[in-house]
């Protein structure tokens, strides 16, 4: 999400992809589909998402918050006809285990969140492409101008959205030992704020991975710390939200 934030973009479809790649996997793996394939083909129903996402917003010149407000309700709808809101039961062990093991004695799926944060720092600060992406949310005239190629920078933002939502997807699914419709539901609020509480502007050219990493981690604090503490669930949301807010009034007033 931190991505497309610094784009100048923003992608409220990242709950619908996770949840229909982990739907793609399970149906797939139940279905006789080799564990590796089900896994590659949910990454790439991700990333063709997200080819779509990028499509609409440069080709068809939709406002980013229109188009991929309609690819989050077709797709949550799609999860719903294909699985007929049912969950998708009989996943193999093996792929189950995924969410169960360790390395060195740290749980695999924090192994997998670390590779994805430093990949990622690296592509935004060491590439061009990461360059270009910024470039891209400060001025997209002048990124034009200097000879940034918009249409694929685009397309490549949405594009690695989808991926990362789709891996996601498959260790989520892992996690909970079945294929389930709802999942990822609400997701793209979660992530929004995190990026936002992390620094990020919502205007563009301006967002920290590692900004986001922190604002996702004081996210999960608040609401497991109020789940732990028997705090009220409204209570919870209504601090949630108040942050969000002051978050970007704090970025406004900076700025």
């Amino acid at each position: 999400m931190v991505v497309v934030i610094t784009s100048g973009g923003i992608d409220l479809s990242v709950g619908s992809v996770t949840g229909i790649s982990g739907i793609v996997a399970a149906i797939l793996m139940v279905g006789g589909t080799p564990i590796p394939l089900a896994m590659l083909l949910a990454i790439g129903c991700g990333v063709l998402l997200g080819f779509v996402n990028g499509m609409l917003v440069h080709d068809g010149k939709v406002p980013p918050f229109i188009a991929t407000l309609g690819t989050m309700t077709v797709v949550r709808a799609m999860i719903m006809l294909i699985t007929k809101a049912s969950m998708i039961s009989g996943i193999p062990t093996s792929f189950r285990q995924i969410a169960q093991r360790e390395m060195l004695g740290v749980p695999f799926l924090f192994v997998v969140w670390c590779i994805i944060i430093l990949l990622t720092w690296f592509m935004t600060k060491k590439t061009i492409f990461g360059r270009n992406v910024y470039a891209l949310g400060s001025n997209r005239e002048a990124a034009r101008l200097s000879g940034i190629n918009i249409r694929l920078t685009t397309y490549g933002v949405y594009m690695f959205s989808g991926l990362v939502c789709s891996i996601a997807g498959l260790l989520l699914t892992a996690r909970l030992g079945n294929g389930v419709p709802t999942a990822g539901s609400g997701y793209e609020l979660d992530a929004i704020a995190a990026a936002v509480v992390g620094g990020a502007s919502l205007d563009g050219g301006s967002g920290s991975v590692i900004g986001t990493v922190l604002g996702s981690m004081i996210m999960a604090t608040l609401r497991q710390g109020g789940v732990l503490l028997g705090v009220n669930s409204f209570i919870l949301e209504i601090i949630i939200g108040s942050l969000i807010v002051v978050a970007v009034l704090l970025d406004k007033l900076r700025n």
